[in-house]
């Protein structure tokens, strides 16, 4: 097992897929928000564990706890964006607030920012915890 497939690595990686995405979503909103009939779009934010549970979160990722059990599969990982109106229409049908989208993303580099100095925490402990004694 590498040092890339320790469980937390992992979920802060899949954090920062999501939050990619989430960039890319909200900068497609910005770009059409003069466009007639246009919806605002978002992602919903993986972290509802009901839902998880029931399948709806996406898949629950199985562990491998012996070497004789059969290694589950790595699913692509996909989002799936919905309609999610901003406070307000306009006349012409759409619904992008370029200033909420905005928030939006601030909010999401921020939680960028906080996602890749947990990383960057993480791996300095684990280079620490690898040195021999007394280094």
């Amino acid at each position: 097992m590498g040092v890339a497939d320790l469980p937390l690595l992992q979920q802060i990686k899949g954090r920062l897929s999501w939050l990619d995405e989430r960039q890319r979503v909200i900068a497609q909103n910005v770009a059409n928000s003069e466009t007639p009939g246009y919806v605002a779009r978002d992602i919903r934010q993986p972290t509802d564990f009901a839902a998880a549970l029931n399948g709806r979160g996406g898949p629950l990722q199985m562990t491998r706890t012996a070497a004789n059990h059969i290694a589950p599969a790595s699913p692509a990982v996909r989002y799936s964006t919905s309609d999610a109106p901003d406070s307000e229409t306009t006349l012409d049908g759409n619904s992008v607030v370029v200033e909420e989208q905005m928030l939006k993303m601030a909010e999401s580099r921020m939680a960028y920012d906080a996602a890749i100095g947990f990383y960057q925490k993480s791996l300095q402990m684990i280079r620490m915890a690898a040195r021999p004694p007394g280094r």
